[in-house]
Order: structure tokens, then sequence, then C-alpha cells
């Protein structure tokens, strides 16, 4: 069940660390709801121990849970799918909705649509690029589907991928090829890797004469397997190769600047790692590659040196748009390295938990080079929905059961939100699970 409480052992061990909270704090916080004055407090009176020790912290990430309206009554362990968002977003984007259905029209198109701009700004200097190199969408698909269906491949040209890319890229992909007769050169990666020329030549000794595009997953969302996008992306640009990154999971989880990796394309979901409204999602084009990409919904001048034009969808729901901000707002605040190394502690201790355990088998890195919050488990002999659905059926765990291409296992991502007793009751389930093989 999830935890509310934080232990007093904890606490003496943080304050003695950090220090008490001012008085001064106290009361000039004192029209704020209790759960955001204490989390001011306690990421005020740690301003001096840096993110690795605070990664294990359990008091000061207990009032970073207090941001959230997690249920008690179910652990969610599925957060790669999609995240819940913190209280302030939640409320600024209620706030947006009500303000909306006032006058739709008026306050949608000329009141909250002038607030794209300001957003737009502040999207690109935390995701590390240009302002004028950023489209504001409703997700990870819509902003790679634009840019694999805008770009100007023909007949014969050669596109590299992996097996283990995201479906909704997969069938887009193979769209193209079925309408345009492109030609996919498809890879099959052998993951968990912590070989970093194994990786860079599955790509590398794909290429041809004839490759045009590269397609990379940053981050494998069935396992966590972190790819070294910029070497490969070195590589095809060498050649004269076009470079995708798939971030859906990347921004946000860990640290890094989209500018980065050095790649031409780059699209995410917002609603996943940053914890924007669901239905969020931002995608990243060169200021050199602009022009020459022809917008997933057609406009006047598709070919038009502006980013914008890659936000033509008609109406949108702008009250989730605009709430954006709070959830940057909420992920400066906390910190991204912060964030980073609290993630990656978590993934790694409930896998020090099992990993002994007899018929348990890992699929992620320990390694923070390799990997980050989300883990990837199996016993030996068991299907992996028979896993999941017993956490959830016994131990009221939710994680997911992966089947796709050479992974068979079940998918755990924990978040900022989840505390290390949660993991101690997946760590139950898997152990209990195993007894019965």
């Amino acid at each position: 069940m999830q935890t509310y409480f934080m232990p007093e052992a904890n606490r003496r061990g943080f304050l003695k660390k950090v220090g008490t909270f001012s008085a001064t704090a106290f009361f000039t916080s004192i029209t704020k709801p209790m759960w955001a004055k204490n989390l001011e407090a306690a990421l005020r009176d740690a301003e001096g121990v840096a993110p690795e020790e605070l990664a294990d912290e359990e008091d000061f990430w207990y009032y970073v849970q207090q941001s959230f309206t997690v249920s008690p009554y179910l652990i969610n362990l599925n957060n790669g799918g999609v995240s819940p968002a913190p209280k302030v977003v939640q409320e600024a984007m209620k706030r947006y909705y009500d303000y909306s259905n006032e006058a739709p029209s008026y306050f949608m198109w000329r009141i909250l649509d002038q607030g794209r701009e300001p957003l737009r700004k502040h999207l690109a200097k935390m995701a590390g690029c240009d302002v004028e190199e950023v489209a504001i969408n409703r997700n990870s698909s819509e902003g790679l589907e634009t840019i694999i269906f805008g770009l100007q491949l023909k007949a014969g040209d050669e596109v590299v991928a992996t097996k283990q890319d995201y479906p909704n890229m997969v069938n887009a992909y193979k769209q193209r090829e079925l309408r345009d007769r492109i030609k996919m050169v498809w890879v099959n990666l052998e993951l968990p890797s912590e070989d970093e020329n194994y990786l860079v030549n599955q790509y590398v000794n794909a290429f041809t004469p004839k490759t045009k595009v590269v397609h990379i997953t940053h981050i494998i969302n069935w396992n966590g397997q972190i790819i070294p996008v910029k070497k490969i992306a070195a590589e095809a640009h060498k050649r004269g190769i076009e470079v995708i990154v798939d971030g859906a999971h990347s921004l946000f989880h860990f640290n890094f600047k989209i500018t980065d990796l050095d790649c031409d394309y780059f699209a995410s979901s917002l609603h996943k790692w940053l914890y924007a409204p669901i239905g969020s999602g931002m995608m990243y084009v060169r200021k050199n590659k602009i022009r020459s990409l022809y917008p997933l919904f057609a406009m006047d001048e598709p070919l038009k040196d502006d980013i914008r034009k890659f936000e033509a969808l008609g109406t949108r729901p702008m009250f989730i748009e605009q709430a954006i901000s709070k959830a940057l707002d909420f992920h400066e605040m906390i910190g991204n390295e912060r964030k980073e190394k609290r993630l990656h502690y978590l993934k790694n201790y409930w896998f020090d938990k099992v990993k002994d355990v007899p018929k348990v088998k890992l699929h992620t890195s320990f390694s923070p080079k390799w990997g980050c919050a989300i883990g990837n488990v199996s016993v030996v002999g068991k299907k992996p929905e028979d896993l999941d659905s017993f956490l959830l059926d016994k131990f009221k765990v939710h994680t997911v059961a992966i089947n796709w291409e050479n992974i068979h296992s079940i998918r755990v991502t924990p978040n900022v939100y989840t505390t290390t007793n949660n993991l101690d009751i997946l760590v139950d389930g898997i152990n209990a699970f195993v007894k019965q093989v």
C-alpha cells in the first residue's frame, strides 16, 4: 500500500544533515497549503546536499510525494506509460479548462493562445535548444510521425531502425515503405548491453550509400536500455545521414540537453517524465531542416521556414497546453540531477533485493550510463503476464507485461513519488511468485 508517513528515524537523520527549518520560512509561507510549505522548506534545507547523497533520503522524497494525489490503494509502477501530474499541474489545467468554457472562442484563441510563445521559450530553455526549433504538440508519436511522414524520401532510399523501436514508429515506417517504396533496414538488438561498440556498430554496420535516415530510440521503452545516441549520430553525419531521435522516455528523465545528442529531429511526450497533463508533447527540428520537412497537417505554405507550421492541428485543448509551464516549474524546482539520481537509486534498490533470487532474471543495466528508472525483470519458466497479474491481484502492484520481439518480461517504472516501502512490497511479491514456480 502507498505510504504517507515519514519514519521518525529518517526525519532526524535528514534534519541533522541539513539543519532545521527556519521560523522565517515557516511564517513567510503561512498562506500556502501544508504540502507546499513542507516541500518548499525541504528543498531549501537540501540546497547543500549533493544529489547523490539526497537520493536515498526517504524523508526528503516524502515531501515530494505529497505533491501528488496518487492512490493509497494501488502501488503504481507503470509510470513509463504515463505519469500522474503533481497537484499544481492538475489545478492549473482545471482552472484553464473552466476559464475556456466561459466563452471558448474568445478565451481559448484570444487569451490562452497568447501563452504559447512564452511556453515555447520556456520549453526551449529547459530542453536546451533554440526557441525557433521547438513545436508544441500532443505526444511523441505525433511528433515522430510528423517527421517520418514529412521527410522527402523517394523509392529506394533506405532507413535504418531497430525491431525494438516503439510500435507506432515501426508501423509508420512500414506505411512509408508500402506507399513510397522506401527500404527499411531493421536492426535486431540483443539487450541489455553495456558494450558501447556493439550498440554503435549495430547501427553503423547497417548503413549503406543509400541510407538517408537513422531512427534511434534514446531509451528503449521496453527495458530501459539507454542507447549511445551521440556516437551513432556522429557516424551517421559523416555519411550524410539524417538522425531522428525518439526521446519519449528520455527528456526530463535523466540529465541531458537535446543539443548534446547532435540529432536533426527529436520528439518527446511531456506527460511521462515532465509530469505535464496527459496529452502533451513537443518536437524539435534543427533550424536548417525545418523548410524541407512537410507538416503532418496541411497548411498554405508547407515548406516555409517556421517551426510553427507543425502546430496546425485545428482546435486544440489549450487548457492542457498552458498547464505545461507549471510542470516545467515543478521539474525545475526539484532539479533534473536530483531527479535522475533518485530515479536510478529506486531502480537499483529493488534490483539489488531480487538479483540473487533463484529463477529471477534482470534485463536492465545497474549502471547509470545504460539505464535509469525503468527496470525489467522476468522469472524463468513463467509468462510475463502471469507475474504482472500476480503482483496486481495479490499485492496491488501495477506493472506492465512486455512481449515485443526478443523482450519477454515485466517493466517496472517507479517515479519520484515512489517510496522504498512501495518497492519492498514489489520485492515481496516477486519472491512470493517465485515460490509458486
